[in-house]
């Protein structure tokens, strides 16, 4: 598929580049978007980006593309944002940065948890399941998303 070809040679363009400014690139979307391409470009690093790390990425990625001819002629648009609280965990790192967060995971064993990440190694995550520690091998979490909690009353309050 062109567009998956398309998300590849991306990345590997983005990846280094973004790593220079302190970020981690996440994910690389084109969809079609009309008679254009829309281009999602998603950042992240420990302890969250703000508007201005954005706005470089955006900068740096915008140049980059106008450097390159990895989009084509047809025409884009681009949109470089952080990933959203609905993307999967799939990454030691992303366990990392939500630490303290409520997930929700499915097993290998299609056993499926809810609970709070106390620790995230490089390995393994564990969680805090209704008072029980539960440690579990990321190899053996099939899928993983961190659960919207609208009124956490935190323990350290």
């Amino acid at each position: 598929m062109a567009d998956e070809e398309t998300r590849d040679r991306l990345a590997g363009v983005l990846t280094a580049p973004l790593l220079a400014l302190g970020l981690d690139l996440e994910a690389v979307e084109v969809t079609p978007a009309g008679k254009r391409r829309l281009l999602r470009v998603a950042v992240d690093k420990d302890g969250g980006v703000s508007l201005d790390e954005i706005a470089a990425a955006t900068k740096e990625v915008s140049q980059l593309l106008d450097e390159t001819d990895v989009m084509g002629d047809k025409p884009y648009l681009l949109e470089v944002s952080s990933p959203g609280i609905d993307r999967p965990l799939t990454l030691p790192r992303h366990w990392r940065r939500n630490a303290s967060r409520l997930v929700k995971l499915t097993t290998a064993a299609n056993e499926t948890l809810t609970g709070r990440i106390t620790e995230a190694g490089d390995d393994s995550v564990v969680l805090d399941v209704n008072g029980k520690t539960r440690s579990i091998a990321y190899a053996d979490v099939t899928k993983a998303r961190v659960q919207v909690e609208f009124n956490r009353k935190d323990a350290e309050a």
